[in-house]
């Protein structure tokens, strides 16, 4: 099978398998026991399978219904939550965490046909993206977005650096529109994604804490 690989993942997804595979060839080399050299190769041939793994670009069937948000990412739901969203949305909003693992897909995508509003990038801490707290204090890119179809409104995808992830990608650009479930950046590994929405007494939320989901497929919320 062959296996896609993210536009999003350059120059990693060049440099690290070379890299690795450099040190596979190195390896051959030494006089080591068979044993080491062997476990040595498993070793290295799994962190080179891994890395190319980690920028795939799976197919998604995208639910084309007009009346729901779709997830803006692969992973684990964390936390629901409702809150007073003063700065973006302007009224009371749901939060939606979700943790991508270093094993996710990290491509993000959009919850719904939208347009882009503004893009504000901002520095902070690197803490354990499945602490929900690290929304606020880590590094994080929010994309701030107007629902094109009803009930329409603010929303924000927030991308949130991890422990481990140290690089956002975002490609949009303020006033594109996107479709639903449409690929705009990715979080190069292990990181955490926030859906931020109005609470305008029509959503149903689909999903609780623990339960997995899938970037562009996965239903998160419905409107009544």
């Amino acid at each position: 099978m062959k296996m896609k690989l993210t536009r999003y993942g350059m120059p990693q997804v060049a440099f690290y398998p070379a890299l690795v595979g450099l040190i596979m060839l190195l390896v051959l080399c030494l006089p080591l026991p068979r044993g080491v050299w062997i476990a040595s190769e498993v070793v290295l041939g799994a962190v080179l399978v891994w890395m190319l793994s980690f920028f795939r670009d799976p197919a998604r069937v995208v639910p084309m219904d007009r009346n729901i948000l779709v997830s803006p990412a692969d992973g684990t739901v964390t936390d629901v939550e409702y809150f007073e969203d003063r700065n973006y949305i302007g009224s009371k909003a749901i939060k939606i965490g979700i943790f991508l693992s270093v094993f996710n897909v990290h491509i993000n995508r959009a919850p719904c046909r939208a347009r882009v509003e503004k893009i504000i990038y901002k520095v902070g801490k690197f803490i354990n993206a499945m602490n929900p707290a690290c929304g606020k204090v880590n590094e994080a890119n929010d994309v701030v977005m107007t629902r094109l179809d009803e009930p329409a409104g603010k929303m924000v995808v927030r991308q949130v650096s991890g422990a481990i992830a140290r690089h956002i990608v975002c490609e949009l650009k303020e006033g594109q529109e996107l479709g639903q479930g449409e690929q705009f950046g990715m979080i190069k590994f292990g990181s955490r994604t926030e859906l931020h929405f109005a609470d305008n007494g029509r959503a149903k939320i689909l999903v609780q804490a623990g339960d997995k989901v899938r970037a562009g497929s996965s239903i998160l919320v419905r409107f009544e």
